[in-house]
């Protein structure tokens, strides 16, 4: 559904998608005003193009001739190889229709070298709005807001959530005898990319084969070739260390140090990049820790968090299922960052918290995450480290226990209740 003001460029509201019975898309609203600039960002498959299609589609229902918009996807290397970017600028303006507005849509436009001179020459032309997608985090930096003189919007877009998956799959998630648990598993064994799960009545080998597909186009298109990687096997061997260590405290010199027992002598400088490279392109999210007595951000030994559980049987195998509770700790920080969270790890009398969080309203909140609470050592362990921070912020912990216990104020809730609960 979508409406129109005069005084807005574009209105959408409740904005759906489906690949065949499966909704990717759901309860997009947006409006956007003469002047604005929109950016869609996120991996690789999480859905970008699909939701700048369906501006472009909510425009045509609008009113708008086709004439007046042009729609470029810098996947294809026709559209990008060996072409500047004054090129590809003058080739579109050849294109504008004259005295009404224009839209430009730009899909993937990290490809483009100087993409920001190309946004920032089309803006500045009359009549023209321009709309781009990129899977490179530079477009989060910013430096993009002073490149692109006016109004910027940001749409960032991460994979399912584990309620979204459950609706992809029209799961009634009323029915009090599911199983969460299997569900779950299906959830991380599977995919949580839109169009992988739209794959799932195909078999698993056809999801398989996608993520195989998403892995290498990231690996080899977005990261090898964009930033001239040469030591292609060091980087694959780093890229499965942190994917197989997700959750687990890592800095480059540990994984240089680990990796040369192993007979792989990698600079820690080396590792060092090769992070910022899978951080910028969204294969991993790093989580800095901090310091809860001193109140301050460490700059070492952070965590690493993978964008879609999925991937796992692509990098590290069967070998995954072995740590569940990393897994899950996995699962919820995508979920905390998808609510508006800004998250640390954190460290206190020498415990670490999982998560520390800044919520959008500036509260602060603390999670701990466990698999299951099987022992009283384990209870123990989990509530003790929260019980250590001697704050009266919310502190909650996580775990599948379908009986839950609060103590010195924690609450105890199970994952798949809260992961369900927005």
């Amino acid at each position: 559904m979508s409406t129109q003001d005069p005084k807005d460029l574009l209105r959408v509201s409740g904005l759906r998608k489906h690949f065949g019975n499966q909704e990717i898309l759901k309860g997009i609203d947006l409006t956007v005003n003469p002047g604005d600039r929109i950016a869609i960002l996120g991996a690789s498959g999480s859905g970008k193009s699909t939701l700048l299609e369906l501006f472009r589609e909510e425009i045509i229902q609008s009113g708008i001739k086709k004439e007046q918009i042009q729609f470029i996807n810098f996947e294809l290397p026709e559209n990008y190889l060996n072409k500047r970017w004054d090129e590809i600028y003058f080739g579109i303006k050849e294109k504008l229709s004259s005295n009404v507005a224009n839209y430009v849509f730009l899909d993937e436009v990290q490809n483009i070298p100087q993409f920001e001179k190309l946004v920032d020459g089309l803006f500045a032309t009359e009549n023209v709005d321009v709309y781009i997608t990129g899977s490179n985090a530079f477009l989060l930096s910013s430096e993009l807001a002073t490149l692109l003189s006016g109004r910027y919007i940001e749409i960032s877009i991460l994979p399912f959530s584990f309620k979204e998956y459950l609706t992809a799959r029209e799961i009634d998630m009323g029915n009090k005898y599911l199983n969460f648990e299997a569900l779950f598993f299906d959830y991380i064994n599977e995919t949580s990319l839109p169009k992988g799960v739209a794959l799932r009545d195909g078999g698993y080998d056809k999801i398989y084969a996608y993520l195989e597909a998403i892995y290498q186009s990231i690996i080899e298109k977005d990261i090898s070739q964009r930033y001239e990687i040469r030591e292609t096997r060091a980087f694959s061997n780093i890229v499965k260390f942190v994917a197989s260590n997700i959750g687990s405290i890592l800095s480059p010199s540990n994984i240089a140090s680990t990796l040369s027992k192993e007979g792989q002598n990698i600079h820690h400088s080396t590792i060092e990049k090769y992070l910022r490279y899978l951080e910028a392109c969204f294969v991993f999210y790093k989580v800095n820790r901090f310091d809860l007595k001193g109140k301050k951000q460490l700059v070492t030994q952070e965590k690493y968090y993978l964008v879609d559980p999925g991937l796992l049987n692509i990098l590290v195998g069967k070998e995954r299922m072995t740590d569940r509770g990393h897994i899950l700790e996995n699962v919820v920080y995508l979920e905390l960052i998808r609510r508006g969270n800004k998250v640390w790890t954190g460290t206190a009398r020498d415990t670490e918290i999982d998560f520390v969080c800044k919520t959008p309203t500036g509260e602060i909140e603390y999670f701990q995450i466990a698999w299951q609470l099987a022992s009283e050592s384990t209870i123990e362990r989990e509530f003790s480290a929260l019980e250590k921070i001697k704050d009266n912020y919310p502190k909650y912990l996580l775990s599948t226990d379908s009986f839950t216990q609060n103590r010195s104020g924690i609450k105890h809730i199970n994952v798949f209740e809260w992961l369900l609960a927005e």
